[in-house]
């Protein structure tokens, strides 16, 4: 089954109920936003984020200079191995509660900032 994309940049207009609306879509469920475009996620759990949720990031054909981490409701803060696994793809990581990413990828992403976002969905 192919993954749901959405090629480009989009700024995220709405989150909650499950899911994010953006460039005039609907999406349910967690989401990746990158350079080269916005994917569907699988991670359901802020709290349960590893390396193994990561791993499209090695796929991607230009990783962003900065990634959000939006774990949920309530922040969540990564582990030390995955941390060092993000460390070692050379991107600058900032962990927040998932509505903090959202504000906080539209602003970079409006100033043109090489900003990259991973969203976890809340209800």
């Amino acid at each position: 089954m192919k993954r749901a994309h959405f090629p480009g940049r989009a700024p995220i207009d709405s989150y909650g109920r499950g899911g994010f609306r953006f460039a005039g879509m609907s999406h349910r469920g967690s989401i990746m936003a990158l350079p080269d475009g916005i994917s569907e996620w699988d991670a359901v759990q802020g709290g349960a984020l590893g390396v193994a949720d990561f791993r499209i990031l090695e796929q991607t054909a230009s990783l962003p200079q900065i990634l959000l981490v939006g774990t949920g409701r309530s922040i969540t803060f990564l582990d030390a191995g995955l941390r060092d696994y993000l460390r070692a793809l050379r991107l600058n990581v900032d962990t927040m509660d998932t509505g903090a990413a959202v504000r906080t990828y539209n602003i970079l992403l409006e100033e043109g900032r090489s900003v990259g976002a991973a969203l976890v969905a809340v209800e």
